[in-house]
């Protein structure tokens, strides 16, 4: 099972985004975002819901939890 940081990097380099850009979603820093895509810092709630608004994605996908 792949942790959330790797399906993070995984959507932003399958849409061909940069991690500014989504830094910029975030309002947050490229340097902030790059932590959470290397695990070093937790994904915030907030940051969590609007990554999957942005992706249309669920959480559980995010978070790599196995469907039901």
């Amino acid at each position: 099972m792949k942790e959330y940081y790797e399906i993070l990097r995984e959507l932003r380099e399958d849409h061909d985004y940069s991690q500014q850009q989504i830094a910029e979603v975030l309002n947050t820093t490229q340097q902030v975002y790059s932590r959470y895509e290397r695990g070093i810092n937790e994904l915030p709630v907030r940051h969590l819901k609007a990554l999957c608004r942005f992706y249309h994605v669920s959480a559980d996908y995010v978070l790599g939890l196995p469907p039901r």
